[in-house]
């Protein structure tokens, strides 16, 4: 079992997950983050730190799509391994449904 990152963390991009992480999983695109799933020990301490609930083991039915994008990302997006501020209208996104199709960017972020 891995942990992986849907779409509810499109324009949010929290990284209490991050800093809680003991192993630097996490990867970061513009507007997201995802967990590499190869990397993840399966350790479950960043679930709980997501405020838009991201997170999820890829044993949930909805994570089976997410899994691919995961690993596809985390190969080209630069790692995070820090806690950076979240995106500026965060809150906001928190709610919205839909953001995949209307926001996922390949573009990756910074890293740290």
């Amino acid at each position: 079992m891995t942990y992986i990152v849907n779409e509810n963390c499109i324009n949010c991009k929290y990284t209490d997950c991050v800093e809680v992480c003991p192993v630097d999983c996490f990867y970061e695109g513009e507007n997201m983050l995802v967990i590499h799933p190869d990397e993840c020990i399966d350790c479950g301490v960043c679930e709980p730190e997501c405020p838009p609930e991201a997170i999820l083991p890829d044993s949930e039915p909805e994570a089976e799509k997410w899994l691919d994008l995961n690993r596809d990302m985390s190969e080209i997006w630069p790692n995070i391994g820090q806690k950076i501020d979240e995106l500026p209208n965060a809150k906001a996104a928190e709610s919205e449904t839909g953001k995949f199709d209307k926001y996922f960017t390949k573009a990756p972020g910074k890293g740290s």
